[in-house]
């Protein structure tokens, strides 16, 4: 299984997206996106410096547009699952095929924005905390009146909230825990985001999302999104829920994803999953940067999609679990069976209860990907369907 990630803030590098220009249609495409962004992607990815693409109003859009430009050179088709942390779950919805690219760009712009101004409303900020024991670090965090606003797993947690208390925690760190103040504008990820979230709620509720034709999974709690209209609440709710990209990449594990490639600007989120994915069946990692980069790009996709031949990916749909737990598909509905779109099929018994899995599209089920009593994991496909005859 495959595995495709967009990166989020703090990844961009002054110049990255200079040799992505040299590919036919790329400036033209950056110029169309920057109208709908509202600022000048082609000179924020090329000319500007580290300062400048700093700020998160311009960030935001330049990372979400970088992800979507080299996307276009990749078979997509190829790709089972799609991830992206923070900011990178919008270019991440995108490639699911749940938001178009437009909608995609013009929603990182307003993010960014929005989240700049909440930023400018009082003094507040992040630091990374590095090591430690997870629990006694989490413990240190809510001592302080401070947010674990990015849980990225491989020993880093991010704290958020007010300057004072970040001083605190760095004069009285955790046990064997280092700390290091990060240079952004604010904390996000927290409370003190909430009216950027209440903004972008406003302009998200004009959209029409689709379902994801892949597995996407969210950063909310590492679950595969299967609703269009979920997933956009949970990319609103994102603005102030902390980022648990250590149950995302949870989630890859149990997923048994072999191999790993990570859009520009490439290799904060490959260095995490290298690391906490480790050991026997750690998957194949490519980083793509530039244009040279993606011949291997192209040549992992052929060895790990799994599929076959050149015909288009998607004569299927499949249907995820969206939970840990047992599996127990409705006894009466067999292969053939003719399903209507938001029809139970099947229920998902977790320790919370049972969570009902529902068909997100219309169609024959075709297979039956999991059977009675078979533990799933989060994003682990239930059953296929197919066309009608």
């Amino acid at each position: 299984m495959l595995a495709v990630l967009s990166p989020g803030q703090g990844s961009q590098k002054p110049g990255f997206l200079t040799p992505w220009l040299d590919l036919t249609g790329a400036e033209s495409r950056l110029r169309w996106w920057s109208a709908l962004a509202g600022v000048d992607l082609v000179h924020l990815g090329t000319t500007a410096d580290a300062d400048e693409i700093r700020d998160t109003a311009r960030t935001q859009p330049l990372l979400v547009a970088a992800a979507l430009l080299a996307a276009e050179q990749l078979p997509m088709y190829d790709v089972s699952l799609v991830a992206g942390h923070s900011v990178g779950e919008l270019g991440a919805a995108a490639l699911a095929g749940a938001l178009p690219a437009e909608a995609a760009i013009t929603l990182a712009g307003v993010r960014g924005r929005e989240m700049a101004a909440a930023c400018a409303l009082e003094p507040t900020g992040m630091a990374a905390v590095l090591g430690g024991d997870p629990d006694e670090v989490l413990a240190a965090l809510d001592t302080h009146g401070l947010h674990p606003a990015n849980r990225n797993g491989a020993g880093q947690v991010v704290a958020a909230g007010a300057l004072d208390a970040l001083d605190k925690l760095a004069a009285e760190p955790p046990a064997k825990a280092r700390i290091i103040r990060l240079q952004v504008a604010g904390a996000f990820h927290t409370p003190y985001m909430a009216p950027a979230e209440a903004a972008l709620a406003r302009v998200a509720a004009g959209i029409t999302p689709a379902d994801p034709a892949r597995i996407l999974l969210s950063n909310l709690d590492g679950s595969a999104v299967s609703h269009g209209r979920e997933l956009v609440q949970r990319l609103v709710r994102q603005v102030t829920a902390p980022v648990r990209w250590d149950l995302c990449m949870r989630t890859l594990a149990d997923l048994g994803v072999t191999g790993v490639i990570e859009l520009p600007p490439a290799g904060t989120l490959a260095g995490l999953v290298k690391r906490e994915l480790k050991g026997t069946g750690a998957p194949e990692i490519v980083t793509l940067n530039t244009p040279d980069d993606l011949p291997a790009a192209r040549a992992l996709i052929a060895r790990h999609s799994g599929l076959r031949g050149h015909e288009p990916v998607i004569q299927f749909r499949v249907v995820v679990s969206p939970a840990a737990g047992t599996f127990a598909p409705l006894a009466d509905l067999d292969e053939g069976a003719d399903l209507r779109t938001g029809q139970v099929i099947g229920h998902v018994t977790t320790r919370q209860g049972p969570v009902e899995v529902t068909a997100h599209d219309s169609g024959l089920l075709t297979e039956w990907l999991a059977h009675h009593d078979d533990p799933v994991a989060p994003g682990q496909p239930l059953a296929r369907i197919g066309g009608h005859a």
